[in-house]
């Protein structure tokens, strides 16, 4: 499948300026993440864990650390690029679109982490993912999507947001748009302005429930917070959703 230019993804990803502005990221609470996340799925060290759309790799360098064969896949280059550096005999990462199929029913566990799904423009391309990834699982496998409770995060939404960050001043403005939940984030360096955006579906659990179904993928558990607390619309951070192959 051809990439198409106007995909935010594949150049903000790509964006040093991506890296500037999240570099505060909670590494505490995500390896707390991972630790109960491994404790919960019980992968034995033989077996293959994908990190999917890995970004720089942090999370995939934590779980190798834990003793695991690891593989890192995302869309940008100069992330894989950065993650490489880090690689070893069982820690491998790829330049990979996860709408193709990767390596068929290689995987013991796919993660998707941190709300790294639903970019795309056409709403069929997330199903297409979907059933990539599958196809990536072995029969019996597992994956891991977490993504952020929709309704709660719409309902909490910051209109508009300053932030500092290394003498760059960000202006980041949200709201819903077409289905969205856009982020537009506009700065100046030095002479040059630069303008930003990020587009994540709307994306509630009935509709996650019909992608699963068209995926042939079987719902096995939807915990609602990085503690792995049951899932309540009303009140939860994340969707974070286990499914079987």
């Amino acid at each position: 499948m051809a990439q198409q230019e106007d995909e935010w993804f594949s150049t903000w990803f790509d964006s040093p300026y991506y890296h500037v502005l999240y570099n505060n990221r909670d590494l505490q609470e995500a390896q707390l993440f991972m630790d109960r996340l491994l404790h919960y799925l019980h992968p034995k060290p033989h077996e293959h864990i994908l990190d999917l759309a890995c970004g720089q790799g942090r999370h995939a360098i934590y779980i190798n650390r834990k003793g695991f064969e690891v593989t890192g896949i995302d869309l940008s280059a100069k992330s894989i690029a950065h993650a490489r550096q880090s690689g070893n005999e069982h820690l491998h990462f790829d330049v990979h679109d996860m709408r193709q199929v990767y390596k068929p029913a290689y995987f013991d566990f796919v993660l998707n982490l941190f709300t790294s799904f639903g970019y795309f423009g056409n709403e069929t391309e997330n199903v297409v993912a979907l059933a990539a990834t599958a196809e990536s699982l072995k029969p019996g496998g597992k994956l891991v999507i977490d993504f952020m409770n929709t309704d709660k995060v719409i309902s909490n939404l910051v209109a508009e947001e300053e932030k500092e960050v290394r003498g760059i001043n960000f202006r980041i403005t949200r709201g819903v748009e077409n289905g969205f939940v856009v982020k537009t984030i506009r700065f100046a360096d030095g002479e040059r302005e630069y303008q930003f955006e990020e587009r994540v579906r709307a994306l509630r659990e009935e509709n996650f429930m019909e992608y699963f179904s068209m995926a042939r993928l079987r719902l096995v558990e939807v915990f609602g917070d990085y503690n792995l607390n049951p899932f309540g619309r009303e009140e939860s951070d994340r969707m974070i959703f286990v499914l079987k192959k």
